[in-house]
């Protein structure tokens, strides 16, 4: 099993939790996070006065997948969250080595 970690814009969660779904994942968790990459924040104006904005909002997706599923929702993530642009984000791939369903006691695959 492993655990996908994907930073996408903000905008681009609702079809990348879509494209997922379509490809069989049962759940995600979703965060709203800040941070900075290579594009180091911007400036903005506001009320006549510029300021310097250090961390962006982006959305952290976690899924938990079979390692069957693993290359399929690499593909539907990076192709639906990219715009091209600088800032599109991230994904992390981790080994999950023990999942167990607190309700049931069900544990790993049958787990997710």
């Amino acid at each position: 099993m492993k655990k996908i970690e994907a930073i996408i814009k903000p905008f681009k969660l609702d079809d990348v939790r879509e494209a997922l779904s379509e490809l069989g994942v049962n759940g995600m968790t979703v965060t709203e996070v800040k941070g900075f990459g290579r594009q180091k924040g911007h400036t903005e104006l506001y009320r006549g006065a510029e300021y310097m904005v250090d961390f962006l909002p982006k959305a952290k997706v976690e899924v938990v997948v079979r390692d069957d599923m693993l290359e399929a929702c690499l593909e539907a993530i990076t192709e639906i969250a990219r715009t091209g642009k600088i800032g599109d984000g991230k994904i992390f791939v981790t080994t999950i080595e023990q999942v167990i369903r607190i309700r049931t006691g069900e544990e790993n695959e049958e787990a997710l």
